[in-house]
């Protein structure tokens, strides 16, 4: 009978409880490293989702391509500023047009430096990026036409300087030696995926190009269309005009690229998904390796208990019986490594959510696979040992010592 079946298993569990326990500890502990693991990724696919969709549905990304010649990469065709004013004029599906031009450079305030990326904007840059200012305010069209050392800190570059926003606002600030004034400061924002859109300064366009950085190109220009459903013609308008910008005949390829949303939430998610199964796929390792010490202890198990087996058969006990029995055991002692291993997942995952700021979510879905994968490799590796103590002769048995 079942029950009396699986009370025979945990009767023979609880008379070797440390080994029992040192058997199961493979399962718990790959039990575990998949559902921390899990969490990990489900937390970083919701975490850019969230940071896209806050970013806006109807944005579009151009940033320079390779330019090519008969089929062969001539190098990179950079993004003037030339090309940005061209898209404000020569598109009507776009809402706003916002260029970037970026690099590191050392920032000083009194007796602290640190090092952080400068971007050079124009007044467009809250709207199309959703920033918030903190305090302060945001550079106008008549600072950025007059060139004026301006600058908005981020709240992350503000930590790195030991300094509090009250303090930065209206402070002079050195970015590779020349002079700013500080008129404003971002709300944080929140960590992406691969960078910290709040480890940064921004200052007028205007000011990069000819006071700090020089030149006029462009590390991308973000543009945001009027509603998400004229995404396609706004798309087909920027590629027409980059096109005759950059004088391309018909039949070349474009030297630039245009991105929307979607294309970014795929590549994130892809990303992450693909780091999560490989961080799984090393966790199911461990696994497959608490199988095969199940497997390795249920064989000492028959052997141990050979005389018993044969005691079974001599009163009627069925191959069919003592083959649930052994394989009762060995499934019991996976699925008790499982609920183990969930709980102490489950706990790592909370810990690393709140010692290490990971966002971490523990699905149903995840533990519901960490169960069955428990009991499939009970199965697997039970049955060869329940089938050894099946198939014994009952008369070689119990002569067994």
């Amino acid at each position: 009978m079942l029950w009396e079946t699986l009370a025979v298993a945990l009767r023979a569990i609880r008379t070797n409880a440390m080994r029992s326990v040192l058997t199961c500890l493979g399962i718990i502990i790959g039990i575990a490293a998949v559902i921390a693991v899990t969490a990990l990724g489900q937390g970083a696919q919701e975490s850019v989702q969230e940071q896209i969709a806050a970013m806006g549905t109807n944005l579009l990304f151009v940033r320079p391509g390779q330019q090519r010649q008969m089929g062969v990469a001539q190098g990179e065709k950079p993004l003037t500023i030339d090309d940005a004013d061209a898209l404000r004029r020569g598109s009507t599906a776009l809402a706003a047009v916002e260029p970037q031009m970026s690099r590191s450079f050392q920032v000083e305030h009194l007796d602290a430096n640190v090092s952080t990326t400068v971007v050079g904007t124009t007044p467009e840059y809250p709207q199309v990026e959703n920033y918030k200012i903190a305090l302060g305010r945001f550079f106008n069209a008549s600072e950025v036409e007059g060139r004026r050392r301006v600058a908005i800190v981020g709240s992350e570059t503000v930590t790195n300087l030991k300094r509090t926003p009250d303090q930065m606002l209206d402070s002079e600030i050195k970015i590779g030696g020349v002079q700013f004034e500080v008129i404003g400061v971002f709300a944080a924002k929140g960590q992406a995926s691969f960078f910290s859109p709040d480890d940064q300064i921004v200052i007028p366009i205007s000011t990069a190009r000819f006071r700090l950085i020089g030149g006029d190109r462009l590390r991308s220009i973000t543009a945001q269309v009027v509603s998400p459903d004229q995404i396609p013609l706004a798309m087909t308008e920027i590629e027409r005009v980059l096109r005759r910008q950059h004088r391309l005949r018909e039949g070349e390829e474009n030297d630039f690229s245009i991105r929307d949303q979607s294309d970014l939430r795929a590549t994130f998610e892809s990303t992450t998904r693909t780091f999560s199964m490989l961080l799984a796929g090393i966790a199911a390792v461990s696994l497959v390796v608490g199988g095969i010490g199940i497997m390795n202890i249920m064989m000492v198990s028959v052997t141990e208990r050979t005389r018993e087996i044969g005691v079974r058969k001599a009163l009627g006990a069925t191959k069919r019986g003592i083959l649930m029995q052994f394989l009762t055991e060995a499934l019991t002692l996976c699925l008790l490594g499982g609920v183990l291993g969930i709980a102490v997942g489950g706990g790592t995952a909370a810990l690393m959510a709140r010692f290490a700021g990971w966002r971490t979510i523990v699905t149903p879905e995840s533990i519901a696979l960490a169960v069955t994968f428990a009991a499939l490799v009970g199965l697997f590796f039970g049955i060869y040992p329940a089938a050894r103590a099946a198939g014994m002769d009952p008369i070689e048995a119990l002569r067994y010592e």
